[in-house]
């Protein structure tokens, strides 16, 4: 069964079966204009990797799958080839078969801050905005959640996603290449993240809008950003870049933060981490060997970015929609 059919093969049934209709074209529309160009190779990669099933599948400590004892040092070699195909790595770590894939970010470490203020999600339905290559998607389901489902439509992030769903063919996790402003207002999941992707949003109070139309009555957003010191007025729009990224467009406070979550119609809004970013966190790696955060930040005082501005220092915001 293709990554299409057994999504909606999952969607079918339940109260988010109404979807499929959108979804049909929108993925099709995807299909048809997704240009990378490294789209053909990274589909015919996926196909080098062999068909194993693994002895043991560990997604509540890690993302981890085993093979013990069947794979041979050229198989194993032939693997990782395969995966070094599809760099930059930078949310994980992945463990497969006994090749490490040291990712850019230590995504685990957030997993480990975020996950003991959320809300149980053992057969819950989840959608995770923003998903990257689906790390926090696997560990979701670790959590025994009934129905995982990301959206992102970065092309290299669902094809390094696809590379893990390929030994997990019987469950309901699935990365949907879309973006939330191609999303109806379904108003059915329990739990909603975002991780990572409020800062990248032009408008960050229509984004908050969209996260709360996916939301069930009572259910949880859970919200993780970078953020600056200071009052429920402060907020910061930098220049140009921002630790080199262009796209970077408005970093509150965590009181402003709040603030806006309110404004939305958010109830029960708990801020319940803040964390500086260390370059112990995201840095370079042989699996990303790309610039990372240490070449983003000010040599001479760490505190600052290369521009100038306070150093990332993220949040997590948890709050629930009436």
């Amino acid at each position: 069964m293709n990554w299409k059919s057994a999504l909606y093969s999952d969607l079918v049934g339940t109260n988010l079966e109404s979807w499929i209709a959108t979804l049909i074209p929108q993925i099709e529309n995807w299909e048809t204009h997704a240009n990378h160009g490294d789209t053909k190779k990274w589909q015919k990669q996926l196909q080098q990797l062999p068909v194993i099933t693994p002895n043991d599948i560990d997604l509540k400590t890690q993302v981890s799958f085993t093979q013990d004892g069947s794979l041979g040092n050229a198989q194993l070699a032939h693997i990782e080839s395969v995966l070094k195909q599809f760099m930059p790595w930078r949310k994980g770590p992945f463990h497969l078969f006994g090749i490490d894939i040291d990712t850019e970010w230590q995504s685990d470490w957030k997993w480990d801050r975020v996950l003991p203020h959320i809300a149980p999600l053992a057969n819950k339905k989840v959608l995770d905005v923003g998903c990257g290559s689906g790390y926090h998607l696997f560990r979701m389901l670790g959590e025994d959640a009934k129905l995982v489902i990301g959206i992102d439509p970065t092309a290299l992030f669902f094809y390094q996603f696809q590379i893990f769903k390929k030994y997990l063919p019987e469950h309901s996790i699935h990365y949907i290449p879309l973006g939330i402003e191609d999303m109806p207002e379904l108003n059915v999941f329990d739990t909603v993240f975002s991780m990572g992707v409020l800062y990248h949003r032009r408008d960050p109070i229509e984004f908050l809008y969209q996260l709360k139309n996916q939301l069930a009555s009572g259910g949880q957003l859970v919200l993780e950003t970078i953020v600056i010191d200071g009052d429920e007025t402060s907020v910061l729009m930098p220049g140009e870049r921002y630790a080199q990224m262009r796209n970077v467009w408005f970093l509150p406070s965590c009181e402003a933060l709040m603030q806006w979550l309110s404004r939305v119609g958010f109830v029960n809004i708990q801020k319940v981490d803040e964390n500086i970013t260390s370059i112990e966190e995201q840095r370079a790696t042989q699996w990303m060997t790309n610039h990372s955060l240490v070449d983003f930040l000010d040599p001479n005082d760490p505190t600052l970015t290369v521009e100038g501005y306070p150093a990332p220092k993220r949040a997590v915001f948890v709050a629930t929609k009436k």
